[in-house]
């Protein structure tokens, strides 16, 4: 069961993340976040030590959903097939139909936003967004090795180039959806993704 502190923990990071998120973290003041919130500048500090901590948290939470979510569209994609192929196929197809059936844009990224401000944060806060990176490139380069080893191929296929390639599309997708206020942008992205692995393995 939650607790009341931890509900009002969970509320300004909530809070902070779609402040940050529509306005920079610059722009994003601890004023403004206890007046939504309804709390006193003591009971954000009883939570923060300050910006960076808010920071921090919100990233150790966004590291934590996105391992959730991509690891349940892996597994679907393992359930419905044992080729690493087309479970990679399956995957960027349920990411894409996942983006598709948002309301409106994307609401963007934290590890987007964190990296424009990177001047704005500490090190701490600078080093779990490089982890987050690194977590994706992990996680897609494990699949495309796998991938590698069933479909052998006369190219020379780099598994981080590749993994890396899939994160770039995610994030430069939500960018220019946003841009151009057309969120399909990024789902036709995720596609054509999908439809160079095809070209690339068969």
């Amino acid at each position: 069961m939650t607790t009341k502190g931890e509900a009002t923990k969970d509320r300004l990071l909530d809070i902070a993340e779609q402040h940050i998120l529509e306005n920079g973290f610059a722009a994003t003041s601890i004023d403004e976040l206890i007046k939504e919130a309804g709390i006193t500048k003591s009971g954000f500090f009883y939570h923060f030590e300050g910006k960076n901590d808010l920071a921090y948290a919100l990233m150790i939470r966004y590291r934590r959903q996105d391992a959730l979510l991509f690891s349940s569209l892996f597994k679907r994609a393992i359930e419905l097939t044992d080729d690493p192929l087309q479970q990679m196929l399956v995957f960027v197809k349920l990411l894409a139909e996942m983006m598709e059936n948002l309301e409106g844009l994307h609401p963007g990224c934290l590890v987007a936003s964190f990296t424009y401000e990177s001047h704005q944060v500490n090190e701490q806060v600078r080093q779990i967004t490089a982890d987050s990176v690194l977590d994706w490139r992990k996680l897609f380069r494990g699949q495309i090795d796998k991938i590698n080893a069933r479909y052998p191929t006369n190219k020379v296929n780099c598994s981080d180039d590749l993994a890396d390639m899939l994160s770039t599309i995610i994030e430069g997708g939500i960018i220019v959806s946003r841009a151009l206020n057309d969120p399909s942008i990024l789902v036709k992205q995720l596609l054509e993704y999908r439809t160079y692995l095809q070209l690339l393995y068969t």
